[in-house]
């Protein structure tokens, strides 16, 4: 697989239909340094995840059965904005646990929505039934070659931005975000996987040689909760030599509060789970260090204008 090329022609290909996202310099947190920031949060629907739905959609030929997703949350809703928006049929599987402002995102962009107990997992289960039945193609949320590189779009529009950072701290779920990023800069600047220590699907797989299943919870479950690592993820990760940091639930509400009250960003928990580990000094940058953090997602679980 040339990354490189892939991840070129997805940006090229997915240019019109998602948002340059905006960067923002800041020189706050406590940190008494300045942190980057790529606000990718304010992509359609609310997360970085329009980019690979539209590449996939985009790249591969849709069958008359449509399309099927499983999602925390924010995969499904850039799903079924994508397909909404190229007129395909969707069916999206959601975790009763995505929390109403998530569900009610998806069913405003016109997917058929699906409810189910449990977690991501089950969704998946669910998804991967309905595939078998209908034939519909399946979207994967973060291990499929199209959706990483679609992802990977960020990391390239970013340094066309002029990225001046030696370090990119990137939360870590599945993997697709994080895996684009890795794909696109190799060892070019070094990459640091943040996860909630209750959620700890990348730094379980390393510790353990290969992706294996953990049990998830806490306050960013509902989007960094896939439970298991991807493989594409895990071979970029071993490839690059990424460096693990897991970071505590109070941690993560700490960041996102103070995204808000300094800058204004109002974040779900997996969007300040990045920016927790410089706060709660789970990982330290050199003296000399130029840092950024990406910002990936603003749907919480509760809608907060009601």
């Amino acid at each position: 697989m040339n990354w490189q090329t892939e991840i070129t022609a997805a940006y090229q290909r997915v240019a019109p239909h998602v948002l340059r996202t905006p960067v923002l310099e800041v020189d706050g947190f406590g940190l008494g340094y300045p942190v980057s920031f790529k606000l990718e949060q304010v992509q359609h629907t609310g997360s970085f995840k329009a980019r690979g739905a539209f590449n996939t959609l985009l790249s591969l030929d849709v069958p008359k059965s449509g399309l099927v997703a499983a999602s925390g949350g924010n995969h499904g809703a850039a799903v079924a904005y994508a397909a909404q928006k190229l007129g395909h049929r969707a069916k999206i599987f959601v975790p009763e646990l995505a929390g109403p402002a998530k569900i009610g995102l998806i069913e405003r962009c016109g997917a058929d929505l699906e409810v189910v107990g449990g977690v991501y997992a089950n969704a998946l289960t669910a998804a991967q039934a309905y595939e078998a039945e209908t034939g519909a193609m399946q979207v994967h949320a973060y291990d499929a070659n199209p959706t990483v590189a679609g992802q990977g779009t960020v990391a390239l529009e970013w340094e066309e931005q002029d990225l001046d950072a030696d370090t990119i701290l990137i939360a870590v779920g599945g993997g697709g975000l994080i895996g684009g990023a890795m794909a696109w800069l190799g060892k070019r600047r070094k990459i640091v996987a943040v996860e909630p220590a209750l959620a700890p699907t990348l730094n379980a797989a390393l510790a353990a040689g290969a992706p294996t299943q953990v049990d998830v919870s806490g306050v960013a479950a509902n989007a960094l909760g896939a439970g298991k690592i991807g493989q594409i993820c895990f071979d970029l990760a071993q490839e690059t030599q990424v460096e693990s940091v897991l970071v505590p639930d109070d941690a993560i509400l700490t960041a996102q509060a103070a995204l808000w009250k300094e800058t204004r960003q109002l974040v779900e928990p997996a969007g300040a789970t990045a920016l927790s580990a410089l706060m709660c000094g789970a990982y330290e940058p050199a003296p000399d260090e130029k840092v950024a953090v990406l910002l990936c997602g603003s749907n919480l679980s509760e809608d907060p204008f009601g």
